[in-house]
């Protein structure tokens, strides 16, 4: 029994498979990180000024702490962020740079998006 699949769906597959093994890798994790951004988007009550800072895993990957950084500041929803983001990630998958040294900057990245964010709506 075949899947069947809408020409967006195709056509996406079709990209990806194109893509050399780490643009793939790329792809994945700002498809996780959309995802997660998504998420924190349904659900409202979630929604207010003070973050809930979730605690940092030992070994966390670079999607995941982005979706944990999206978790903990869920009133931040600016492209910006989302492009900025990207661009850490894409240092890391293509460049080499260590998760460790993204993952602080990232944590720096949503404080300082968050102190623009408190400053916006004061």
């Amino acid at each position: 029994m075949g899947v069947n699949l809408s020409s967006d769906q195709k056509l996406l597959l079709n990209r990806f498979n194109d893509l050399s093994v780490d643009d793939q890798k790329f792809l994945l994790s700002f498809a996780e990180f959309l995802s997660s951004r998504s998420e924190s988007d349904n659900n409202p009550t979630k929604i207010n000024q003070t973050p809930e800072l979730l605690p940092r895993p030992v070994d966390e990957s670079i999607p995941k702490a982005i979706k944990r950084l999206s978790l903990s500041y869920p009133m931040l929803q600016d492209v910006e962020l989302l492009h900025q983001c990207s661009a850490l990630m894409s240092e890391h998958i293509l460049k080499g740079r260590a998760a460790v040294d993204v993952i602080d900057e990232l944590e720096l990245l949503f404080r300082q998006f968050h102190k623009n964010y408190q400053n916006d709506t004061k």
